[in-house]
């Protein structure tokens, strides 16, 4: 096809705001997917993605649309609307001529909708505005209109309104697609990018690794001999077989200048292809050096856990597990470690908390891993007091205070967006997690963003679920990495029976070290089972014990056996007893079980 009739776009929203379903009826009107095949978010084949409702990797999907008289194809490339896949949603719109910004008509302008508008402007694509839901009994029109003309300075008429899940508005949102979309750019002679761009992959045990790709020059066909750049490595493969998504993969005998398709590489080493290679066909008389090779910006990981194989001798499989599934999630990083206690596992790096979950359920379903995750932790940078630094992503890794000069952790620029009634509640909030309050703006009388600067690490424990909480559920948030900045932190130690343990270990704010180790050794002596003798478990932070937990011996009835007599013979025994129980105190060794060490590293 010409590719004046091709366009290439993406679905961008706020989570929850209707993408999948929006999907749905692109699929139905266009005859992609039969009427009587068609399900609840079709494009979502995770089993993940379908319990919990959300988009979580980007999916293409080729649609044959005709108008006016004309056919096109446009290829959809769905996004996900939550802030750890950002990087998803950037991969997905670099791809892209134009965007469809999808919005609430309940909701409104909310947190993503705005980083994702921006992300999109910055990138140069075509943004259509659109208010989905106005079926909802609850739907603002007026209110949502008014808040989409300030963020995009367009007028009442540029902005469609729908209703994604009866269909009302559809049709005249696909006639905009075609009139507004500019068809593939970059496809000429001259000054142009590398002919074709791998912006996800995934492994198949048959085919090895499966492209999916952007043609941005030239052709490819079944049988091409193809060149693979991806980073320091260079392969020459076969295109085993190519095709395009509808929404399953539908084998084609080429794949043209402007299309989204996919690639059977046949490679099985997955080290030497993924997100962001470039891809030369050596039948092409263009030679790889004239055409420059863009560089992609990985996004740094966040936060940081410790993943252990509960059976010791599922390490590999855990490591051929995490190398597929970076595969095609280039934000996933990881390193080996080793725990006296849990063996060796890995350090991995994350995006946010959703981010780890998701992984660790795939790894659960896809490749029936059972594993142990310590609790997520920041990445700190130690000033030690011979001049050196260190970089701490665990508290194990934290050196002795004595060492230290000074600490810095993350901070975050986080954008609260709620109804101004939840003002009070949302800046009290965010007060406790240590916030400098930096900004305010009024999107309209009822809808303001503040601003806040929050450590990093305050983001992650749970603050989400309080900001839902104390807002009735109506406040998002939006947050990006911003600097570091020196704080007053400790490492919390655990010691039972005065010896250390170091995988119960954490860095917390000297302010809140009392409060989190009382509520920690008392969680530990909950679930710690009791011993032949007396035990402590004790917190200390700079060598002081701040909380302690007694967990009294089991008790024998050593005077059952007896039978009359006088006092005596019972006090002999309970006092043998005593100095035995002493005895083994001072001499005991506790071993703790590791159904303990799962619960504390939970919490």
């Amino acid at each position: 096809m010409q590719t004046n009739f091709i366009r290439n776009f993406s679905i961008i929203a706020h989570i929850d705001h209707g993408k999948s379903t929006l999907a749905d009826r692109l699929l139905e009107l266009t005859g992609t997917v039969e009427k009587r095949k068609m399900r609840a978010q079709m494009l979502d084949r995770m089993e993940l993605e379908r319990e919990k409702g959300i988009t979580i990797k980007l999916k293409p999907v080729a649609l044959n649309y005709q108008y006016k008289n004309q056919k096109y194809l446009l290829n959809l490339i769905d996004t996900p609307g939550h802030t750890d896949f950002n990087y998803e949603v950037e991969r997905s719109l670099e791809v892209c001529e134009g965007a469809i910004l999808l919005v609430d008509a309940s909701q409104g302008v909310q947190a993503q909708t705005l980083a994702n508008f921006y992300l999109a402007k910055n990138l140069g694509l075509k943004i259509i505005p659109v208010i989905n839901k106005i079926d909802l009994p609850n739907a603002d029109l007026a209110k949502t209109t008014v808040e989409l003309k300030k963020l995009m300075d367009c007028s009442d008429e540029e902005i469609l309104k729908i209703s994604a899940k009866t269909g009302a508005g559809v049709e005249e949102l696909l006639c905009k697609i075609v009139e507004q979309i500019p068809a593939p750019i970059f496809v000429g002679t001259g000054q142009r990018p590398v002919p074709t761009v791998i912006f996800d992959s995934f492994y198949d045990d048959f085919f090895g690794v499966v492209a999916i790709v952007r043609i941005w020059h030239g052709e490819i066909k079944k049988g091409d001999q193809l060149k693979i750049i991806f980073g320091e490595f260079e392969t020459e493969i076969k295109a085993e077989e190519i095709g395009v998504f509808k929404p399953e993969m539908q084998v084609k005998n080429s794949l043209q200048a402007g299309e989204v398709g996919y690639i059977k590489t046949g490679l099985k080493d997955i080290s030497r292809c993924g997100a962001g290679s470039i891809i030369f066909n050596l039948q092409d008389s263009v030679g790889t050096g004239h055409c420059p090779i863009p560089t992609r910006n990985i996004p740094q990981s966040l936060i940081f856990s410790q993943f252990y194989p509960k059976n010791k001798d599922d390490n590999k499989k855990l490591r051929e597990a995490l190398d597929k599934l970076k595969l095609n999630d280039a934000s996933l990083n990881f390193e080996p470690v080793h725990s006296e206690v849990l063996g060796f596992g890995f350090n991995c790096g994350f995006l946010g908390v959703l981010h780890m979950e998701i992984i660790k359920e795939r790894l659960s379903r896809e490749f029936d891993l059972d594993l142990i995750l310590t609790q997520p932790i920041v990445e700190y940078h130690i000033f030690l007091r011979n001049g050196s630094q260190k970089v701490a992503r665990s508290a194990q890794s934290m050196p002795a205070k004595s060492e230290i000069s000074r600490i810095e952790e993350p901070m975050a620029e986080a954008r609260i967006f709620t109804p101004a009634k939840f003002l009070g509640p949302v800046m009290e909030l965010f007060g406790k997690k240590r916030g400098i309050y930096k900004n305010i703006e009024y999107l309209t009388q009822e809808q303001v963003v503040l601003t806040f600067e929050v450590p990093l690490a305050e983001l992650i424990s749970g603050t989400l679920d309080s900001l839902k909480s104390v807002s009735a559920g109506y406040a998002s948030l939006k947050y990006q990495r911003a600097g570091y900045k020196e704080s007053d932190l400790v490492k919390l130690e655990i010691l039972v029976h005065k010896q250390v343990v170091p995988a119960f270990s954490r860095i917390v704010p000297r302010v809140s070290a009392d409060s989190t180790a009382r509520v920690l050794v008392k969680k530990i002596k909950s679930i710690f089972p009791r011993q032949m003798f007396s035990l402590a478990i004790q917190a200390q932070a700079d060598g002081r014990i701040i909380a302690r937990e007694d967990l009294s011996a089991m008790s024998k009835d050593v005077t059952a056996k007896l039978y009359g007599g006088d006092r005596t013979r019972k006090d002999k025994l309970l006092k043998k007893q005593k100095k035995g129980k002493k005895r083994l105190s001072a001499m005991g060794k506790v071993d703790i079980p590791s159904r303990v060490f799962f619960e504390v590293v939970k919490m």
